[in-house]
């Protein structure tokens, strides 16, 4: 896990094959500006050099904050505590990175929502109640009344569905899957939380590498959210928010710049330290987790595992009886 202090961009630029070529790389480091401009003036030319080589290289690195290949986070480091860093993300929550504590992320599956009659289904009903009213009045009538007909099954449908769908039934079935795999595996220990939109596992018994074929049958068997695994794999690192996503508790406005603030300059802007202030205030109210229930041997906790639970719990206020943001 890399989560450099400093950032920079390079850009180069020169005659290929009678075109203009231009590259643009980031470059980092843990020591200066400077240090970060010669890491990015060297990638650039590097990468300048295999593409005028043929290689099948991107000209230009998305300004993403986490995720990609070959480029380390870039978000503001907000504390550091040995090897575990606390950044504030793109939309302004704090977010706990660790190189070795397993977090799992589990994301419940939406609300049922739009049409859901299948496509073939609802042609046929339309059609069939269109035709049956037209010979009865005209076409203009039949299409009206099969269109009402329509969005009236499609509620009905709908209604059903979602009353099928309920964050209980589903939490359930994700500590049902948390449990078998401990049954499996007796030498675990997890522990549950429940989030807005899901659930998190933190992992007490050992720690690891995001790359330990473990933490991928974790991943599989826990049906932890595809985007999260992804990161974790990329950026070798396991990754938890802190604090309620800010539109859950009330703030209208955006943190600017929404790009992680990666330079000094960025993150102590007037307005974003403003904006950080009234966040905080309004985030008393809220948890960003719930403790649910431990699994597995719990006589099993690692020391650097225990570290980051404490640190997790206290600030996410995985224990206090607020609502979740």
């Amino acid at each position: 896990m890399i989560v450099p202090e400093y950032w920079a961009e390079a850009r180069r630029e020169v005659r290929h094959n009678r075109k203009q070529l231009i590259v643009r790389r980031f470059g980092w480091s843990d020591e200066s500006v400077a240090a970060a401009q010669a890491h990015a003036d060297a990638r650039a030319q590097d990468a300048l050099h295999a593409i005028a080589d043929g290689q099948a290289l991107p000209r230009s690195e998305r300004r993403t904050n986490y995720g990609v290949d070959g480029v380390p986070i870039r978000e503001q480091i907000v504390e550091r505590h040995g090897d575990i860093v606390l950044t504030r993300n793109s939309y302004g929550a704090l977010c706990l990175n660790t190189p070795d504590v397993l977090f799992a992320d589990i994301d419940h599956r939406p609300l049922p929502s739009g049409c859901v009659i299948p496509s073939l289904l609802a042609a046929a009903l339309w059609a069939v109640v269109a035709i049956a009213a037209g010979n009865l009045w005209n076409g203009m009538v039949g299409a009206g009344l099969a269109s009402v007909v329509l969005v009236a099954v499609n509620a009905v449908v709908l209604m059903v569905k979602r009353a099928r769908h309920r964050d209980e039934q589903l939490e359930a079935g994700a500590l049902a899957r948390v449990e078998q795999f401990t049954r499996q595996h007796p030498g675990w220990h997890l522990r549950a939380y429940r989030t807005p939109a899901g659930m998190r596992v933190l992992a007490m018994h050992s720690t690891f590498s995001a790359q330990d074929p473990e933490v991928h049958a974790l991943f599989q068997a826990l049906q932890t959210d595809a985007l999260y695994a992804r990161m974790c794999r990329v950026q070798n690192c396991f990754r938890a928010r802190l604090t309620p996503k800010p539109w859950r508790i009330g703030m209208r406005r955006r943190i600017r710049p929404p790009v992680a603030a990666w330079s000094a300059e960025q993150a102590f802007l007037p307005g974003r330290l403003q904006w950080i202030a009234d966040y905080e205030r309004k985030a008393q109210g809220h948890a960003a987790c719930r403790f649910l229930k431990a699994f597995g041997d719990e006589r099993r906790v690692d020391a650097k595992a225990d570290v980051v639970r404490a640190l997790h719990d206290r600030i996410a206020r995985a224990y206090e009886p607020l609502p979740l943001g």
